[in-house]
């Protein structure tokens, strides 16, 4: 017998539809394991969740993040909180990213990908 978990509602993404939960962590910049995460239904967008995974006690106070994360606000507490921003930039409507903007993104993925592997394999996902 299967039973639907109310918690988690559907939610569409450029026209694709998704059902469950999202991980949001933050690790450790010298040991790699998670200093603090979040669990979300699928339709919390990601920048609502970036203020309960700052940790200022983590070494480095840098913070790499997707595109989903960046906004004008977000960037200003980032500056209050002195993190330097590490946000991937994202192209809007009729302004593409430059050149060195896809440069800089391609940089900042070789450190993401660290984080994505932490959120794969231990939390449970892979």
């Amino acid at each position: 017998m299967s039973q639907k978990d109310t918690d988690a509602p559907w939610t569409k993404k450029n026209g694709q539809s998704y059902f469950g939960y999202k991980n949001h962590i933050s690790i450790d910049v010298e040991y790699g394991f998670i200093r603090r995460y979040q669990v979300t239904d699928a339709s919390v967008h990601d920048s609502q969740v970036l203020g309960a995974l700052l940790d200022e006690q983590n070494q480095g106070e840098e913070a790499w993040a997707d595109s989903a994360y960046r906004s004008e606000s977000i960037e200003w507490i980032l500056q209050i909180l002195q993190f330097l921003c590490h946000i991937h930039e994202r192209a809007y409507g009729n302004h593409p990213l430059t050149a060195k903007q896809k440069e800089e993104n391609r940089e900042r993925c070789q450190v993401r990908a660290k984080v994505e592997h932490v959120a794969l394999h231990k939390c449970g996902m892979n």
